[in-house]
Parts: C-alpha cells; sequence; structure tokens
C-alpha cells in the first residue's frame, strides 16, 4: 500500500508559508501608513479632506449690449431643459407615475399628454428629455413645474447668449461661442469680438465641506470668491431706426434679390453711428446665413465708390474758390492726355452747359477738367487725405480697412475725382459726409455711446463727439448742399423725382460704379454698384443715410435706382418722423401724437384712440389700462399700432401681418423672451392667439417679406431721368 500523505504535507506547508508572507504584508503595509499618514506617495489626510471639501466655480454673466435707449440687444439669460429620470435605481427620484407625470406636464409643455407619456415609456433608458418642447423653459414656467414636486423631474440650466432682435445689424454686434473643454464664451465676430475684453466678467468660487452624498455639511465654513460680472455697453444705435433699416433692406432684399446691400444712418452733429445694416446676414442664434460672408461690408471691404464721389471733388473746388458753376464747360468727352479719353455716361452729353448742371447730370466730363485744369492734381490729392479716405476711421468694430487710393497716373488721377479706381468703404463716406452736413468739419464715426459697470450702476466710460479734421469752412459745407439738393428737385438732376420725400428737403448725390473681375472692368446690363448719399433737412441736416445695392435684377441699368430709393425714402422718411423733426412744408401723410390713456378705463382709452383714427390693440382681460406702447407723446407711424395694457390677465393676440415694431411692443409689454425668424412681416407664431401669457414666456414668431409688386408698378410710372447711368 502506498503512503501519500507526506506530499499532501509539504502542500499545506507551501500554504501555510505563503499565507503567512501576505499577512506580513499586509501587516508591513498597514504599519507604514500608520506611521507615515501616506500611501502610493499622497498624504491620506489630503485625500480624505478632498473626499468632503468641493469647489465650485461661480459663472460671470457677460455684460449686456444695449442701444442707445436702454433697449437690450444682445444679453445672457438662463434656459432651462426639462429632464425625466427613468431608472428605478434612483428611487425615489425617478417617474414612478408616468400617467400623471404626462398629464400635468401636458400643461405647460407644447405637446400632448400622449406624447409625453411616449417619451416617459422609453425601455432602457436612465433619462429622457422632450425635444425642443422641454428646452429654453423660462425661469418662471421652471418653477411652476417644481411646485408639483413630480418625482424624478428635473432641470439642466445653460447660460445662453440672447439676441432678442433677430437679425438686427448682425454682423455689427456679431456673436459668441464656447470652445470644447471652456466654460468662458469668447466673441467671434463684431462688437462682440471687439469689446470682448470689456464685455467678458471675471467666474469666482465656492469651497465648502459636504457629505459623502454631496451634501453641504451644517455649520460648515464656506469660502466665496464672488463672480464679476462683465461690464454693460451702450451702444449709439437707435432699436427704432435700425428696426426700419432692417424692414427696408427685407423688402429691397425681396423684391430686386441684389447680390449685396450696404446702409448706414449717423448723426451728422455727433457722428454716432444710428444703424447699420447689410445683406446678406444672419441670424446670431443660429448662424444661418453666416456662410454667405463674414466680413462687415460697410468697413471692412473697400468699393469703388462711383458718383457720390463727386461731392467732395465738388467741395475741394469750391474751398479752393477755383469754379464758377455759372461757367461754361463742353460735355461729352475729355482728354486728360493724348492717348486717354474721358466720356460722360450718356457717351455724347448735352453740349455746352455750366458746371452747375453737369453736377445735376453726374457729368464725369465736369470732374475730370475741374480736377485737371481748376483745382490741379496735387492739391486735390491733399483734399482725398483732408477728407480721411486713406486711413481707417478708428471706428470700435474688428477688421476696419482704410481706402486705396490709386493716384499714379494723370487718368488715375482725373477718374478719381469721380470714384473710379480709387476704391474706400462706406463708412468712410459716411465720416467725410458728416464735413459737408456740418459747419465743415469732420466727426470721427462713433459706435460706443458708454460703457457701465453693473455693479456700481456708475458709467465709466463716455464717448464724446469726436472732430478728426475741418477740410472745408462752414459756407462750402453750406454751398455743397445747396447745389446736391438741385440733384433732387432740378428736372435735370440724376435724383429728380426719385429721392424726394414730401415735406422735407433733401439734398443727395447719385452713383454708380461699375464692376471688376480680376482686375478689369465687367460690362454685363445690371454689372453695377448702385447708390445715393443723402442728408435732411437739407439746411440744418440731422440724419446722413448712404446705400449701396449691387447687382440688383432690374429691366435694365435705368432702373437700378430703384431699389436704392426704396430703401433711403422709407428709413429717411420714418427715422425723420421718429424723431420728431419737422418738415419744412406740409406733408401729405402726419404722424399723430399719442395721448396718455394710462389710468383710463379700457373702454375710454380704446375711444380716445379711435377718434384720431388709431389702431388701438388691447392686451389682457382688465377694465384699467396699466400701461401703454407707444408711450406718451412720441410720434406714431403711419400704419403703427398702439398697444393698450390692462390689469388683467393677458393673452396673445393674433399677429399674423403685424410688422416686428408692432410685436415687439408686446414683447416688451407682456415680458416675453421673443425669438424672431425670418425677415418681414408675421406669417406664423408658436403660441397660438387666445394663449394666457406669462412673464418670461417664449414666443417665437416668422416673418416674411411681402410682396412688393404694387411699389414696382408705381416706381415704373416714374418719369426717369436723362442718366441711364453713371449718376
Amino acid at each position: 500500500m502506498i503512503r501519500k500523505q507526506p506530499n499532501m504535507n509539504v502542500g499545506a506547508a507551501i500554504l501555510f508559508i505563503l499565507f503567512c508572507l501576505l499577512f506580513f504584508v499586509l501587516l508591513f503595509r498597514f504599519v507604514s501608513i500608520q506611521v507615515t499618514g501616506e500611501a502610493a506617495g499622497q498624504p491620506l489626510a489630503a485625500k480624505a479632506q478632498q473626499m468632503y471639501n468641493k469647489n465650485g466655480i461661480l459663472e460671470a454673466k457677460r455684460g449686456t449690449i444695449y442701444d442707445r435707449n436702454g433697449e437690450v440687444i444682445a444679453e445672457d439669460t438662463s434656459s432651462y431643459t426639462l429632464i425625466a429620470i427613468l431608472d428605478e435605481k434612483m428611487k425615489p427620484n425617478y417617474v414612478s407615475d408616468k400617467e400623471k407625470t404626462a398629464r400635468e406636464l401636458a400643461k405647460y409643455l407644447d405637446l400632448s399628454e400622449s406624447e409625453i407619456l411616449r417619451v416617459l415609456s422609453k425601455k432602457e433608458k436612465f433619462q429622457v428629455e422632450f425635444g425642443l418642447a422641454g428646452k429654453d423653459i423660462s425661469l418662471q414656467t421652471k418653477q411652476e413645474i417644481e411646485d408639483l414636486k413630480l418625482p424624478g423631474i428635473t432641470f439642466i440650466r445653460e447660460s445662453k447668449r440672447f439676441y432678442p432682435n433677430g437679425v438686427f445689424s448682425s454682423h455689427l454686434i456679431g456673436f459668441v461661442e464656447t470652445k470644447k473643454g471652456e466654460t468662458t464664451p469668447v466673441g467671434q465676430l463684431g462688437l462682440e469680438k471687439s469689446l470682448n475684453d470689456i464685455l467678458t466678467g471675471e467666474n469666482g468660487s465656492v469651497h465648502y465641506a459636504s457629505d459623502l452624498w454631496g451634501y453641504i455639511l451644517p455649520n460648515s465654513e464656506q469660502k466665496i470668491t464672488p463672480a464679476k460680472d462683465g461690464k454693460d455697453v451702450y451702444l449709439t444705435l437707435d432699436k427704432k431706426i435700425q428696426t426700419f433699416l432692417e424692414d427696408a433692406l427685407n423688402q429691397a432684399d425681396e423684391q430686386y434679390k441684389p447680390t449685396k446691400m450696404v446702409a448706414i444712418v449717423a448723426d451728422p452733429k455727433t457722428g454716432d453711428i444710428l444703424a447699420m445694416g447689410q445683406r446678406p446676414t444672419f441670424h446670431p442664434k443660429t448662424r444661418e446665413g453666416i456662410e454667405k460672408t463674414w466680413l462687415n461690408e460697410a468697413v471692412e471691404v473697400s468699393y469703388e465708390p462711383g458718383s457720390t464721389m463727386k461731392i467732395f471733388t465738388l467741395a475741394a473746388a469750391l474751398e479752393e474758390q477755383v469754379l464758377n458753376l455759372n461757367d461754361y464747360y463742353e460735355s461729352g468727352s475729355y482728354k486728360p492726355t493724348k492717348d486717354d479719353l474721358i466720356r460722360d455716361h450718356n457717351k455724347v452729353g448735352w453740349g455746352s452747359i455750366t458746371y452747375l448742371e453737369g453736377f445735376q447730370r453726374s457729368s464725369n466730363v465736369a470732374i475730370a477738367k475741374i480736377v485737371q485744369e481748376k483745382l490741379g492734381f496735387d492739391t486735390y490729392r491733399q483734399y482725398l487725405t483732408k477728407f480721411g479716405f486713406e486711413n481707417p476711421t478708428g471706428i470700435e468694430l474688428p477688421n476696419e480697412t482704410g481706402g486705396k487710393i490709386v493716384y499714379n497716373y494723370p487718368s488715375e488721377k482725373v477718374t478719381t475725382g469721380y470714384g473710379q479706381g480709387t476704391a474706400i468703404t462706406p463708412l468712410q463716406q459716411i465720416q467725410a459726409a458728416t464735413a459737408i452736413a456740418g459747419n465743415g468739419s469732420m466727426l470721427k464715426p462713433q459706435i460706443i455711446d458708454k460703457v457701465v459697470d453693473p455693479a456700481t450702476n456708475k458709467t465709466i466710460q463716455k464717448t464724446e463727439p469726436e472732430v478728426v479734421g475741418k477740410p472745408i469752412s462752414e459756407g462750402t459745407a453750406k454751398k455743397v448742399r445747396e447745389v446736391m439738393e438741385t440733384v433732387i428737385t432740378s428736372p435735370k438732376g440724376t435724383g429728380y423725382k426719385r429721392y424726394n420725400i414730401d415735406g422735407y428737403e433733401i439734398a443727395g448725390k447719385t452713383g454708380t460704379a461699375n464692376l471688376t473681375h480680376q482686375g478689369a472692368y465687367i460690362h454685363g446690363d445690371n454689372d453695377y454698384v448702385f447708390s445715393f448719399m443723402g442728408m435732411a433737412p437739407a439746411d440744418d441736416p440731422e440724419l446722413i443715410v448712404y446705400v449701396m445695392v449691387q447687382q440688383p435684377k432690374v429691366a435694365n441699368s435705368s432702373e437700378g435706382y430703384k431699389p436704392v430709393s426704396l430703401i433711403f425714402k422709407q428709413v429717411m422718411k420714418n427715422s425723420l418722423q421718429y424723431l420728431s423733426i419737422q418738415p419744412s412744408e406740409q406733408p401729405s401723410s402726419k404722424t399723430i401724437e399719442i395721448p396718455d390713456v394710462i389710468g383710463r378705463s379700457v373702454e375710454n382709452g380704446v375711444s380716445a384712440l379711435q377718434d384720431l383714427g388709431v389702431n388701438a390693440i388691447v392686451l389682457g382681460s382688465g377694465t384699467e389700462i396699466v400701461n401703454q406702447l407707444p408711450a406718451k407723446g412720441q410720434p406714431l407711424l403711419e400704419g403703427e399700432k398702439v398697444i393698450i395694457q390692462t390689469d388683467g390677465e393677458i393673452t396673445l393676440p393674433d399677429l399674423h401681418g403685424w410688422s416686428l415694431r408692432d410685436v415687439m411692443k408686446v414683447a416688451n409689454l407682456a415680458k416675453l423672451q421673443l425669438n424672431i425668424t425670418g425677415n418681414g412681416y408675421v406669417i406664423q407664431q408658436n403660441v397660438a392667439a387666445g394663449t394666457r401669457l406669462k412673464e418670461g414666456d417664449y414666443l417665437v414668431v416668422h416673418l416674411q417679406s411681402p410682396d412688393t409688386k404694387e411699389q414696382l408698378s408705381k416706381e415704373d410710372g416714374e418719369e426717369e431721368s436723362e442718366i441711364p447711368k453713371g449718376g
């Protein structure tokens, strides 16, 4: 019989030895930790401290951008997304009663009870969201849902940059983005970019002790470093005038479909930019359209100005006292050198005419003779510098470019006089025009009114008008305006019956420039840039409006003025009326000064407004009027509505067909978060008419440009100038 017992004893001995070794290793490790208080070179006390000590970031608010009157253009807002937790492991914090939860949430979301129940019934999901209906929930709605104490229903808070006006000088304002892994948004375009350091605040922090579940321990000391919010910036833009401009650009875009448009409105007495817009443009929230151009065409791109340049050539000649406007010259053609030939845009001219008539007709020959024979090339070159065409204006916008003065050969020097060859920006033209519109002093264009510290409400930076030159005298400026006025009033003028506004005297100059491609001019029927520089009232201008339209879809180049005229007349007229600038003669249509109806009964207030022929819209179900827009004393533009708010529950009116201005009044009075898509007039609203409104609710309206065939038909019937192009 074989014995195996010794082998079994050896195996047991080996196991015993291994066990003893493991025991002594663990014992040594334990003693070592006890003595040194460290593990893997890390103090265990510190690690324990880290488990219970928490650090949090207190986010700083990015500064708000306002218009000159304190209307919000861009601001940080809290946005909430609704979340439902479905995992039973999170008991009791999960949706246990799906039918009740769906029934309650249906009162607040734009989803039916069955749709919500379908979302809540998804299998093997830890949590679910509710699509667009569950996003961008207002603070008030969030609080009302939380008051229901529905298990498993919670919210994710996000800070978003909100642009309440939609497409609104988008390339000037810009937008922000938060890079991956970062928490602070950074301006990517426009003022959001150039003023990023001013608008960006400093995040704070909080340090506290917590239990294993993350709750703050009672009586624990909290160390808080407060966040410093960014500074608020007030612009020179006027929201109302900018809205006029956006509406006009929309109409011209819809009707004439040009490849590009730029327009600027300025106050010549201060240099303040009141409005600036362009097409193509983009929506700052969705970025829709940004791929068409990232450039602010008014400041980042220079163009051959065409005949609007003749304003400044004329001013130079009058200032130097080398030109008598009643002198005659032979129009049609002119040879600055034996090899170069300058022609008027109608190729044949108008015979022997005065220089005054030559300016009215936008004669290239008249300007060429003034530059070469009267001013002289050297003197004229000095005025190009005096009017600021070489350098950027210095406006606080990114990537501003200066002009490109092409002034080497005699032919280039004379063509510069009528805006060909040399390229300048629209903003440079506005700056130069302030000298013509005022007393000869040229004012720097301003876009920043002031910077305010929101913590103290103190103004830390205030912009004052800045004179950057005095190229001409007050007398010369007045004379140039008088000549420009005849461009509009004289039957010989290129602006005759095109840019006149009932009741107001307009001084202006038309412009047409050829487009270039790869350094050469192209000569298609509509391959032109049409423009107009106008100011009003002519004797003492309060506003300058510059409009440029490239390649509009018109029958021929003689109709290229039509989209320019549409934009200029609509913006200038509405702005003059809005600013209560009185016409020099009785206009065909009047503005109405709104009475104060606050405190009156609804019946009495509506009756008083209807007696004035005003369309009054009642917002609310109460019997007493508590607010109104426009306010007392403000002018009411033709077709504009007066919104009166009562002391009762507010329901949303049917907004179809409303202008953006009228929609904004409702949003302001009801304190709604307004989101705008499209341009023109309302064709769709996300909240049905008659729906009860709460403060902070989101209202989304979709706009579309109206059919403007009637306007086209009207303009086709107008008398046309003898100048087909070049004016």
